[in-house]
């Protein structure tokens, strides 16, 4: 089995510091199951290609141990396919780049790269729709090649095998990560025994990216076997994990006293009936006071509210009760989601300040490149008005779960950038008491389609 992991970033070379490989020199290690061969077979200041090449012994993977039948132990693709033989060789061979260190060079190991992953042959237990419903939402343009049952045999068609192509601009460690984890996912098995240390695994190497995965359940269930006890403890565990993605009491009491979220819904609600939506995506709809006052308006034929938080949407579904047209699901906003494509508009109502700033770039292709509604309006707090609260002290935020909280310069700035990437339009617009000074409490930005 092969991995490659090019980069075309300047210099090129700068892979082997990442990976603490020299390019000039091939090595090899061993492992329980065979010899991993690491080389470079391209390495110019252009573009870089680092090798993988797995070599597993199918007689030691056999030797006293009981085949499932007489031709078990001969007639296998285990040996050849990468599956958890790869996760393994990752972890043992990649391990420093693994964990995102690099002693030398420390900024690059935090800096996003153009990387592009290559892995042949991969096994995939439902083919390339699970591997792009795996990858895609973390952000990577997928290519997924069938490959013949038999080269041999053309004839016979196609098996499970293909030949898997990962490109995206992000952080070696994250893809690395990525690898080590949904290799075993996309193959469905794993050779060594799993027990409850390996939700301990699962969910250190997830964390970041798997609460709010669409498919997290899925990924659960086939890393750990299926064994339905330790999939349920993992799920439990990243709920409980889970950090909030919405305003909370705090910041409901600072603001209470000029009524700030009633006037943040009212003026959102008013701009999607002015834009004269009939489809609305609430973006981090919490616990689903938009949407309330969106299905009782009785004007929309579809309403969806997409939250990373299980307990949030429970509490949405209570509120909303019955309500026809209204439907709730799972999903992270920095994570591309086919599922929110093909709605007129969006609401991202006090969101975007929850999100790590290093994440924003995956949170816009996702609403503004993927999703695509015709209008997005959005809201977050306006940084320079916050000497008006009087119980806030100075230099913090309204809520200790905000990542930032952006001036009117910096807000607009941001929106102007979006508009130039993505190819909107924006309009800004106050929410709440503008203080002749500060400006409003709250800022909105109502984004259209250009095309």
């Amino acid at each position: 089995m092969l991995l490659t992991l090019s980069t075309t970033h300047r210099p090129a070379t700068d892979l082997g510091f990442l990976l603490h490989k020299h390019p000039d020199r091939a090595q090899q290690e061993s492992l329980s199951f065979g010899t991993a061969h690491l080389f470079y077979p391209d390495a110019g200041e252009e573009r870089c290609t680092f090798a993988l090449l797995l070599e597993v012994d199918p007689v030691a993977l056999v030797r006293g141990r009981d085949g499932a039948g007489p031709l078990d132990q001969y007639v296998s693709d285990r040996p050849y396919v990468a599956s958890s033989f790869l996760s393994v060789a990752l972890s043992r061979t990649l391990g420093t780049a693994l964990g995102g260190r690099c002693a030398h060079r420390p900024g690059l190991a935090a800096s996003t790269l153009p990387l592009e992953a290559r892995i042949v042959p991969l096994s995939c237990r439902g083919g390339a729709d699970i591997v792009r419903r795996l990858f895609e939402p973390l952000g990577y343009d997928v290519g997924a090649e069938p490959l013949p049952l038999d080269p041999v045999h053309p004839e016979w068609g196609p098996g499970c095998l293909y030949a898997v192509t990962l490109r995206a601009d992000c952080r070696l460690a994250d893809l690395l990560t990525h690898l080590a984890v949904l290799v075993p996912v996309l193959d469905d098995a794993k050779h060594y025994y799993v027990g409850a240390d390996e939700v301990d695994k699962l969910l250190r190497r997830g964390e970041g990216w798997l609460a709010g995965h669409p498919e997290r359940d899925l990924i659960a269930r086939r890393y750990l076997r299926h064994q339905h006890g330790l999939a349920a403890a993992a799920l439990l565990r990243l709920d409980a994990d889970e950090a909030p993605v919405r305003a909370g009491d705090g910041e409901d009491a600072l603001e209470a006293p000029i009524r700030l979220n009633d006037l943040r819904l009212d003026a959102v609600a008013a701009e999607l009936a002015a834009c004269g939506a009939a489809t609305v995506l609430d973006l981090g709809c919490g616990e689903g006071r938009l949407l309330q006052r969106l299905a009782d308006q009785g004007r929309y034929a579809s309403l969806v509210g997409v939250d990373a938080s299980p307990v949030a949407l429970e509490r949405a579904g209570r509120r909303l009760g019955a309500r026809t047209g209204v439907r709730l699901q799972q999903g992270a906003l920095t994570y591309r989601d086919r599922r929110l494509a093909g709605f007129d508009a969006a609401a991202v109502v006090e969101v975007v300040e929850h999100i790590d700033p290093e994440r924003l770039p995956a949170f816009e292709e996702a609403v503004f490149r993927t999703a695509r509604p015709g209008t997005v309006v959005l809201t977050t707090p306006n940084r320079d008005y916050n000497g008006r609260f009087a119980t806030l002290a100075a230099g913090t935020m309204r809520h200790p779960d905000h990542r930032f909280e952006w001036s009117r310069d910096e807000f607009r700035a941001w929106t102007d950038g979006v508009c130039a990437r993505f190819g909107y339009t924006v309009r800004l617009s106050p929410v709440g008491e503008p203080d002749p000074v500060l400006g409003p409490p709250t800022q909105m930005g109502v984004f259209t389609r250009c095309s």
